[in-house]
């Protein structure tokens, strides 16, 4: 049998919405098909740098506020990136992003930040813009799945 693995999921959802995409996350990354993953969603308050240690793989999950990722993701970082830098360089990772513009602020900040961290980007990024659209949750659920079995498969 193989090591389980830790998939820490990081999601900012202030909205019933943004909710409803992080737990399609959650639903995806916890399917009944993967064996060694155990999957820990945080909200940003609740993040520390032992838990972004203690993980395999990373998703991240954030509104565009300002054209920015939300603060309290920021707060994250802010927190975790010097007691992070050494210990979790290649560490794979995706994020999502609720945007009501087109994403590209917060995309280039997170990945400007995790550039910095060493971090591994192992997916596209997930932009969910415009209006709210069903199709994000089906979304969301595919990016949970997919980094899931990919971390259970070695992939990752």
């Amino acid at each position: 049998m193989s090591q389980t693995k830790k998939l820490l999921i990081i999601a900012h959802a202030p909205s019933p919405n943004t909710r409803r995409m992080a737990e399609a996350v959650l639903r995806g990354a916890s399917d009944s098909e993967i064996d060694n993953v155990e999957v820990q969603t945080l909200s940003p308050l609740d993040t520390d740098p032992d838990a972004i240690c203690a993980a395999d793989a990373v998703i991240i999950g954030t509104t565009e506020n300002l054209g920015y990722m939300a603060g309290l993701i920021k707060d994250v970082f802010d927190r975790c990136y010097y007691p992070c830098l050494e210990k979790t360089q290649g560490l794979p990772f995706a994020f999502y992003v609720r945007a009501g513009l087109d994403g590209t602020g917060t995309r280039r900040a997170i990945e400007s930040i995790t550039k910095g961290l060493r971090w591994r980007l192992v997916q596209d990024p997930l932009i969910c813009k415009g209006d709210f659209q069903e199709e994000f949750i089906t979304q969301c659920e595919e990016l949970g799945l997919s980094m899931a079995a990919s971390l259970d498969a070695g992939i990752i």
